[in-house]
């Protein structure tokens, strides 16, 4: 018998628990709408990646 618990993660979005599962199918999201909640946060650029960027979309490419 197994008695592994399986760990458990807060949702970034919502901070809810999330059981890590194959049948928690928006981990480490509790629910699609967290998912797509952190997904716009990344296409506003609320969320970004320390660091210089890497491509200044003014800049001309010869």
């Amino acid at each position: 018998m197994n008695n592994i618990k399986p760990s458990t993660v807060k949702c970034p979005t919502c901070k809810k628990a999330v059981v890590w599962t194959p049948e928690e199918i928006f981990k480490p999201f509790c629910s699609e709408r967290c998912k797509l909640i952190d997904l716009g946060d990344w296409a506003t650029e609320a969320h970004k990646i320390p660091g210089p960027a890497l491509y200044d979309p003014e800049e001309e490419i010869e």
